[in-house]
């Protein structure tokens, strides 16, 4: 059964920021024992972007939903409803929706955080596309950003060289019937969890000499789990989206991956058996964002002309959790 919204809402502008410090795979090779040949090969990765010490979440966030409000003609003010899909807030709280929210100037809305790590900007897409649908609200930003330098190991360098910092944000509102989204499918298995975490910091393990000494402030992931995992579920969730609404892999005009790890988005393409042309790919520049890697991959698309109204585009992602899903949509602006 497909999840089609009580009426037709869509992306209507995007946006997105990056901080100006590049670091290449030559750049790490100074300061810990990796290279660009041992990195790019199994990544796709050749470079990301850090924040400086004492940037946030909400840093990036702001001026990436400027640019959107901008592309829109929109003043932030007209903004109802602020979503922010993130896992490395400024703070646990406020929520870092609260510091955009008062930085833009958007003094009619509401807004919240959304925690489901690189699946977040879906779940948040989803979640702003249904508070319209509902009939309550007509115009919701939703951002997703990660500051995912501030949760690295720079000695663990399976993981430390796989994440940039970044944001991307969208502006939805309704729009014209059969364009907008279609369908969408989320899954959580939560027994993946330990497979991709950070392990302290929350309610759990509060923060103490301990927690730091043994580096559980940091992403700890078991690589080969969740590369199979992230594959198999991608894949699947990305078929179902098609199968069920009647289209084949031919018919898409883009499929937006989440940028992990450019063979687990290869995979995932084979398995749908989807051409390769058709898939967008920013990780070689931009590395894992997180939450940022879909919003920023659309805009880039968007502004390279690579997608037109009514186009059918199809986003899938995999994270944390374990957390999944895709949404399938006729490109709305």
């Amino acid at each position: 059964m497909t999840r089609r919204l009580a009426r037709p809402v869509g992306i209507t502008a995007t946006g997105q920021h990056y901080p100006a410090n590049r670091v290449t795979n030559d750049d790490l090779s100074k300061v810990i024992e990796t290279s660009d040949e041992w990195i790019r090969p199994r990544t796709g990765i050749g470079a990301r972007h850090w924040v400086e010490p004492g940037q946030g979440a909400s840093d990036l966030a702001v001026p990436a939903l400027q640019m959107a409000l901008d592309r829109r003609g929109m003043g932030a003010e007209e903004l109802e409803v602020i979503i922010v899909a993130t896992v490395t807030p400024d703070t646990f709280f406020p929520a870092t929706a609260c510091r955009v929210q008062d930085a833009i100037g958007a003094k009619n809305a509401f807004g919240f955080d959304l925690s489901a790590a690189c699946s977040g900007f879906l779940y948040a897409l989803t979640t702003g596309a249904a508070l319209i649908a509902s009939g309550t609200y007509t115009k919701v930003a939703v951002v997703g950003v990660d500051i995912m330098s501030s949760i690295i190991n720079m000695e663990d360098r399976a993981t430390c060289v796989l994440f940039g910092d970044g944001a991307g944000a969208v502006i939805l509102e309704p729009v014209a019937e059969g364009l907008g989204i279609l369908d969408f499918e989320h899954r959580v298995d939560g027994s993946g969890g330990c497979l991709l975490q950070m392990p302290a910091g929350g309610s759990r393990k509060p923060a103490s000499h301990a927690t730091v000494d043994a580096k559980e402030h940091y992403v700890h992931q078991s690589g080969s789990e969740v590369f199979k995992s992230a594959v198999r579920e991608m894949a699947e969730t990305s078929r179902l989206m098609l199968d069920r609404n009647g289209f084949v892999p031919t018919d898409l005009r883009l499929f937006v991956p989440h940028q992990a790890n450019i063979r687990i988005m290869e995979a995932a393409a084979k398995r749908l058996e989807l051409p390769l042309d058709l898939m967008v790919v920013n990780i070689n520049e931009y590395a894992n964002t997180t939450a940022a890697t879909i919003p920023t991959a659309l805009h880039q698309s968007r502004e390279a002309g690579r997608m037109q109204k009514g186009d059918l585009v199809l986003l899938s992602a995999f994270g944390a959790g374990f957390t999944w899903g895709a949404v399938l949509m006729r490109w709305s602006c």
